[in-house]
């Protein structure tokens, strides 16, 4: 499989929706119209576009903590 870079472009489309649902349905749709190959288009252009070299700010995760805990 062949991908050129820079080669994806992106439409600006904003929508309003009256819920969360309504904005996950309409999320769900769209990417289920999609065909398998526009969708490794969109993970490569993204994988791209994400910060790989030592210069770039690290992203802050939180901690995962985990105490034992000895109940008497």
């Amino acid at each position: 499989m062949f991908f050129a870079p820079n080669t994806l472009s992106m439409e600006e489309i904003v929508n309003k929706f009256k819920s969360f649902e309504e904005s996950d349905e309409a999320d769900l749709e769209y990417y289920q119209s999609l065909t398998p190959q526009q969708r490794l288009e969109i993970l490569y252009e993204l994988n791209r576009r994400w910060p790989t070299n030592e210069d770039a700010a690290p992203r802050r995760r939180l901690e995962r903590v985990y105490r034992k805990v000895k109940l008497s």
